[in-house]
C-alpha cells in the first residue's frame, strides 16, 4: 500500500481536490437519488428486497350462525394491538367484538399479539395463541391466555409453564375446561376451579402423548394428537412408543463457540417406526383404556381419528405400511372394542381421507375415494358400499360443504382444464350437478363457505392477474361485496415489461399431452435463439401448471426480461386433477418414469418452436424438484446443460419410511426402482454445470444426502458448484437476508453458465 505522506500535494491544490472530490460525490448521490428504478423492469432488489409484489390476502373465520365472521385488524387505540371485528355477511356491518386494550394482561404495557384464538361455544370466553414457536415447519407451541368477555378478566393458561410450552389448547364443549398438551403430555385446566390435572404421565424423550413425532407430522399432516368427546367427560389421543426408533442428528456450528446437536426420531426408508395407539382417558383423571386397534402398530398407521358428534364413539383410519389399503374403524372408548366399516384398497396407494361428513344423525358419512378411476366423493353407511355422488370422468379435486337440509354438496373440480379450479354442487343423491362458478372467469377459484351454505368468502386469480377476494351469495355467485382487490398490485404489475404467460400443452407421443406454461421475454425476436430454463417438481406432492397467480413466478418474468424463455410441465405423477391412472402411473419408480417426461417435453418444445436454443437448456427445482434436477443432468447430459438443484434427495434410502414407501414400496421388494430413482447412482454423467444448494439444518431433506453426492462427483472428478447455508432448513428461509441472498446466487450462476439474450440461428 503506498503511503500518503510520500504524495506531493500543495496545501491549496489539496483543498480543491478534496472540494472538488466532494462536489462528484454529492452529484452523484443527487443523480441516484433522483434517478428512480424502472417501473417496467423487475430486480432481486424490488421482489425480494423491497418486496413490492406482495398481494393481500383476506383472512376471516366465519361464525356458527352462518351470517357473519371475524376477523384480524390493526386496533386504533393508543396502546395498539389488533382488534377481533365481527362482519355482517350481507350488510358488512362492522362490530368491534374484543378490542386490542381488552388483551393486555395485567402490568404490561402493550396488548398481546394474536397467533390464533378460538371461541368457546356460547362465545362468552376467546382463547389467545400468543408467543408462538415453531415445532419442525409449523409454529405449534407457544402461550395460551382466556379471556372471560363478561368479565374482562385476562388469564393465562398452564400455571408455572415455561413460556412457549403449551400446544393445541382448546375449549371443552362446554367452555368450562381448557386441555393442552404440554412437554408431550396431556392436561385438563378447570378454569371455575382453577387446577390443572395431568391426564397422562410418561411424555418425554420416548412416549409421546397428544402430539406427533417428525413423520407423522411431517407426512400425515398430524400435529394437534388429541380430541374432546361430544359431553366433554373424554378425551381421546394418540400415543406414539418412540424405542427403537433410530435418531438422526442435525449440526448447528453457528450456535456459538463449539456446536449444539439437535437428535430426533426419523425412521428412513424400511426402518423401524414410532408405534402408535389410540387412548381414551377421564377428564377427571384415571387410568386410560386403549382401543383395541388390530394390527402391528409399527407397520401401521392411525392416521385419522375423531369422535363421532352423534353417538359418541371414536371413528378412526387405518392404513397398512404400504398404504395401499386404508381402513375406517369404529371404536366404543368404553370398551376399546374395534369394528370396521369399511375397507378401501389401490394396487398403488391410497389417501387418508380429511373431507369425511357426517349426516343422517350419524347414519351415513361422506368418503372419498378413487375406486372408479378418478377421485369422486361417495356417500357410505357403516358396513354399506359406498354410492357415488360426484359421478362423471373428472376428478373432485376437494369437497368444500355440504348443505344436508338442502341436499346438497359442493365440491371444487375443472372437469375439462386440469390447471384451472371451480366449484360446483351436486345433489346427495347423484342425480342433478351444476357449476356455481360462473363460465366467463377462467382461473383459479377458492370459496370459504359459511356453516349455512347461504355464503362464500371467494378468492379469484389467474396466472396473469393478481387475486381479488369478495363475499359472494350462494348458489347464485352473486358478488355483495369486494373485501380485497389488490388495485395496488394490479398497477404495478400493469407497468411491467412482460409478456402474458401462455398455458399450453406439449405432446410427448403415445397420445400423452402435458401441461405446460411458457413465459417469454417481453419483446422477444423469434428469428433468434433464446436460452430455456425449466422449473420442476415433478414428484406426487405438487403441480407447478395452474392458471393462479403465484408471486413466487416473478423472479421468472424477471430472468424473461434478461432474456430467458421459462417453461414447466407436469409430468406424470403429478398431482394433477387427470385421473388415477396418471398420478399413479410413476408408482415404484419414482425418479424413474418423471425424468424421462420432462426430457420429452424438453425435445418435443425444441422441434416446434425453433427459437429455442437447444445448446443453452437449463433447469432447476427444489426439494422433489432439487432431486429431478439431478435426474435430469445426469440422465440426460446431452440435453441438459445447466441445472440447480436445492434441498433435493440423491439417494432415496436416505428419506422417510411413510412418504418413500407409499410411492416406491419397501428397499428389499424394489430394489431396481430405488437403485435407479437415486441421482447419486448417475452423477459419473455429469457433463454440464451443476450448481448443489442446501440448508445444512434441513430436519426434512437431509444435507447428509448433499454430502454423499458431493463425494460420489468427487470420486468421479465431475466439477460443480455448491453453496451450503449454515443451520437453514428445507425452507431455506431462516436469517435476515437468506432468501435475497439465495436468488441472487441462482440469478449469477444462471447468467454466467447459461447466458441470456438471442443469438442469431
Amino acid at each position: 500500500m503506498r503511503n500518503l505522506s510520500t504524495i506531493s500535494v500543495a496545501p491549496a491544490s489539496l483543498l480543491t481536490f478534496l472540494f472538488a472530490c466532494g462536489l462528484a460525490a454529492t452529484s452523484l448521490a443527487a443523480e441516484k437519488k433522483t434517478k428512480r428504478p424502472d417501473p417496467a423492469l423487475l430486480s432481486i432488489e424490488r421482489i425480494y428486497g423491497k418486496k413490492e409484489f406482495e398481494s393481500k390476502h383476506y383472512s376471516a373465520r366465519w361464525l356458527d350462525d352462518g351470517s357473519s365472521y371475524t376477523r384480524l385488524e390493526d386496533s386504533k387505540s393508543p396502546g395498539g394491538g389488533r382488534d377481533i371485528v365481527r362482519y355482517d355477511a350481507q350488510s358488512g356491518e362492522r362490530e368491534t367484538m374484543v378490542p386490542a386494550a381488552h388483551l393486555l394482561p395485567p402490568g404490561e404495557k402493550e396488548p398481546l399479539s394474536i397467533d390464533g384464538y378460538q371461541w368457546s361455544a356460547d362465545m362468552s370466553k376467546l382463547l389467545i395463541y400468543t408467543n408462538s414457536k415453531r415445532v419442525w415447519r409449523k409454529k405449534s407451541r407457544g402461550d395460551y391466555w382466556v379471556l372471560d368477555r363478561s368479565s374482562r378478566e385476562l388469564r393465562k393458561l398452564g400455571g408455572e409453564a415455561n413460556p412457549a410450552t403449551l400446544q393445541f389448547a382448546k375449549f371443552s364443549p362446554d367452555g368450562s375446561k381448557v386441555a393442552y398438551v404440554r412437554e408431550r403430555n396431556i392436561y385438563v385446566e378447570d378454569l371455575r376451579e382453577r387446577t390443572i390435572k395431568a391426564l397422562t404421565t410418561g411424555g418425554g424423550d420416548v412416549l409421546i402423548n397428544g402430539t406427533f413425532d417428525w413423520v407423522y407430522e411431517e407426512e400425515l399432516s398430524l400435529r394437534d394428537g388429541f380430541r374432546w368427546s361430544p359431553d366433554g367427560e373424554r378425551i381421546a389421543y394418540w400415543q406414539l412408543d418412540t424405542s427403537g426408533v433410530r435418531k438422526f442428528t442435525l449440526i448447528n456450528n453457528t450456535a456459538g463457540p463449539y456446536p449444539k446437536l439437535t437428535r430426533f426420531c426419523y425412521p428412513k426408508v424400511g426402518e423401524k417406526n414410532s408405534a402408535g395407539r389410540i387412548g381414551v382417558v377421564g377428564t377427571a383423571g384415571g387410568a386410560t383404556r386403549w382401543m383395541n386397534v388390530p394390527g402391528d402398530p409399527r407397520n401401521h398407521y392411525i392416521a385419522r381419528m375423531d369422535f363421532s358428534e352423534h353417538d359418541g364413539q371414536i371413528v378412526l383410519q387405518q392404513l397398512n405400511r404400504l398404504q395401499n389399503t386404508i381402513r375406517l374403524m369404529r371404536a366404543d372408548p368404553k370398551t376399546g372394542r374395534v369394528k370396521t366399516i369399511l375397507t378401501d384398497r389401490d394396487d398403488a396407494w391410497v389417501r387418508p381421507v380429511r373431507e369425511m361428513e357426517w349426516l343422517n344423525k350419524g347414519k351415513q358419512f361422506t368418503w372419498v375415494s378413487e375406486r372408479d378411476g378418478w377421485r369422486h366423493v361417495y356417500l357410505a353407511s357403516p358396513g354399506g358400499e359406498p354410492k357415488l355422488v360426484t359421478p362423471g370422468k373428472f376428478d373432485a379435486i376437494a369437497l368444500s360443504h355440504v348443505d344436508e337440509k338442502r341436499r346438497w354438496l359442493y365440491y371444487i373440480a375443472s372437469p375439462d382444464t386440469p390447471t384451472q379450479r371451480y366449484l360446483f354442487r351436486v345433489r346427495l343423491d347423484g342425480t342433478k350437478s351444476e357449476r356455481i362458478t360462473p363460465t366467463d372467469q377462467p382461473g383459479t377459484h377458492r370459496y370459504d363457505i359459511s356453516p349455512d351454505g347461504n355464503w362464500a368468502i371467494h378468492s379469484y386469480s389467474t396466472i396473469n392477474t393478481p387475486p381479488v377476494t369478495d363475499i359472494v351469495a350462494l348458489p347464485g355467485h352473486k358478488v355483495v361485496r369486494v373485501l380485497e382487490d389488490n388495485e395496488k398490485l394490479r398497477e404495478k404489475v400493469a407497468k411491467l415489461a412482460r409478456a402474458p404467460i401462455e398455458l399450453f400443452r406439449v405432446d410427448i407421443g403415445g397420445g400423452v399431452l402435458l401441461d405446460a406454461y411458457c413465459i417469454k421475454p417481453p419483446k422477444m425476436d423469434a428469428s433468434k435463439k433464446y436460452p430455456l430454463l425449466v422449473y420442476v417438481y415433478g414428484e406426487p406432492g405438487g403441480q407447478t401448471v395452474r392458471d393462479t397467480w403465484s408471486g413466487g413466478a416473478l423472479w421468472h418474468q424477471m430472468l424473461a426480461q434478461q432474456g430467458y424463455i421459462v417453461m414447466s410441465f407436469d409430468n406424470r405423477g403429478t398431482n394433477a386433477p387427470r385421473g388415477r391412472a396418471w398420478r399413479k402411473f410413476i408408482h415404484r419408480n419414482i425418479g424413474v418414469l418423471a425424468p424421462k417426461d420432462q426430457a420429452a417435453a424438453v425435445r418435443a418444445v425444441i422441434a416446434k418452436r425453433p427459437y429455442i436454443d437447444a445448446e443453452r437448456i437449463g433447469i432447476w427445482g427444489a426439494s422433489g424438484g432439487g432431486s429431478m434436477s439431478l435426474n435430469a443432468i445426469f440422465k440426460y447430459p446431452d440435453l441438459y446443460h445447466t441445472a440447480v438443484a436445492i434441498a433435493s434427495v440423491p439417494v432415496q434410502r436416505y428419506y422417510d419410511t411413510i412418504y418413500q414407501e407409499r410411492y416406491m414400496g419397501l428397499p428389499a421388494d424394489n430394489v431396481e426402482g430405488f437403485r435407479d430413482g437415486s441421482p447419486i447412482n448417475f452423477a459419473k454423467q455429469l457433463q454440464g454445470n451443476l450448481l448443489i444448494i442446501h440448508g445444512t439444518g434441513d430436519d426434512n431433506c437431509h444435507y447428509q444426502g448433499a454430502e454423499a453426492l458431493i463425494n460420489e462427483l468427487i470420486r468421479h472428478n465431475r466439477p460443480f458448484s455448491m453453496m451450503a447455508y449454515p443451520n437453514r432448513t428445507h425452507a431455506l428461509r431462516e436469517g435476515v437476508n437468506t432468501r435475497r441472498h439465495l436468488k441472487e446466487l441462482m440469478t449469477r450462476y444462471l447468467q454466467s453458465n447459461l447466458p441470456p439474450g438471442p443469438r442469431e440461428r
